[in-house]
């Protein structure tokens, strides 16, 4: 969001100054300053706002004495920071996510479900339960368990084995919401590690079983050269669905790959597959330059929060305000789709799959 310099900073802006900050400090103060730059991302509520209200910023997540008195100096002074570097770029924070929703309160009421989370049977920290719970306070239709495979062995990845038991239990928490009268599916799911040739790591047989497969990649995310070929390889995966946090970005981390964007979502649309805006705050990748460019090729776009935890939930407004803010088409989002039709989408992409493969052997 563009800089108002009649206004005090904006959390983004705070952000960023926390970062450059971070950058010239003491090693223990570097800590304290990056801590602080990613929460302000999740803070709920403008930091200036607060202190136009006369209440402490200490309020805020990681926000202590010392810092305090540094925001507000920024706050009174209206002191803007330059052009955030790449590494830093197209981050939206939560309350102008919020602030860009309340606008639009019909975008909201689309959403149907989020298609990306983790549980304790990779490296989340709530069980399949928990998370269909946290889901059902939302009024949610539908969520996806993707749960890391087995390549991933740093996020505790299951293998083929622990995937069908992992289905099993996904089975009886249906059974029970059902016997509930809750309106909520857990999809059979997983998040399939792919690598730099765009190949799977898990046997398609055992995906088969599955509601839903999306493939990401994890391993190579530094190379500097054109990536094009990596992600034509991995639309083209006959076994995932949607490609998940396309770019690999992480704030102030890693900027992501590099790939001629409009060449790979035009493939993307032409075999009917989706692209991930994953809300995870460090993540947010797809970011809004490159869902413009999804726009204007036609590309479905899924949303998943990469939750680990419950309450992580609350990331989807995240993607909400991104899709929102880059004019995506309701009916190209995948989570707006009534679970039956999300559904008739996956089976015709795999019946399409299906098809392709027969025509290369007859070939």
């Amino acid at each position: 969001m563009q800089a108002r310099i009649d206004l005090p900073p904006s959390n983004a802006e705070i952000a960023e100054l926390l970062s450059r900050e971070a950058s010239e400090a003491s090693y223990v103060l570097q800590r304290a300053y990056r801590r602080a730059a990613r929460s302000a991302f999740l803070w709920e509520v403008e930091a200036r706002n607060l202190v136009a209200e006369k209440r402490p910023l200490t309020e805020l997540a990681h926000i202590g004495p010392f810092l305090q008195k540094q925001i507000r100096q920024w706050i009174r002074q209206r002191q803007h920071p330059p052009r955030p570097p790449p590494l830093r770029r197209e981050f939206l924070t939560l309350a102008e996510s919020r602030l860009r929703l309340a606008k639009a309160t019909s975008w909201s009421a689309r959403l149907r479900g989020d298609l990306q989370m983790h549980t304790h049977w990779s490296d989340g920290s709530g069980d399949i339960r928990a998370m269909a719970d946290a889901a059902i306070t939302r009024g949610y239709e539908f969520i996806a368990i993707t749960d890391h495979s087995k390549g991933l062995l740093i996020a505790n990845g299951i293998n083929e084995a622990k995937l069908k038991k992992q289905s099993g239990e996904i089975d009886v928490v249906n059974r029970e919401l059902r016997s509930s009268g809750r309106g909520l599916t857990v999809l059979r799911s997983i998040e399939m590690n792919l690598n730099p040739v765009g190949e799977g790591d898990m046997d398609p047989t055992a995906l088969r079983s599955l509601d839903l497969v999306l493939g990401s990649f994890h391993s190579a995310l530094r190379r500097k050269e054109d990536q094009t070929d990596r992600y034509l390889a991995a639309i083209r995966n006959p076994d995932i669905q949607i490609l998940g946090h396309p770019r690999g970005r992480i704030y102030n981390y890693r900027s992501g790959l590099r790939a001629d964007w409009e060449t790979v979502f035009h493939q993307a649309t032409r075999l009917d597959k989706a692209v991930e805006i994953d809300a995870y705050p460090d993540r947010q990748d797809l970011n809004l330059s490159l869902l413009k460019i999804a726009k204007r090729c036609g590309t479905r776009i899924s949303m998943g929060t990469d939750a680990h935890h419950p309450w992580q939930l609350e990331f989807i407004d995240l993607a909400l305000a991104a899709a929102l803010a880059a004019k995506i088409p309701p009916e190209r989002i995948v989570n707006f789709m009534p679970l039956k039709e999300l559904r008739a989408w996956i089976e015709k992409v795999r019946v399409a799959k299906a098809r392709r493969t027969r025509t290369k052997t007859k070939g």
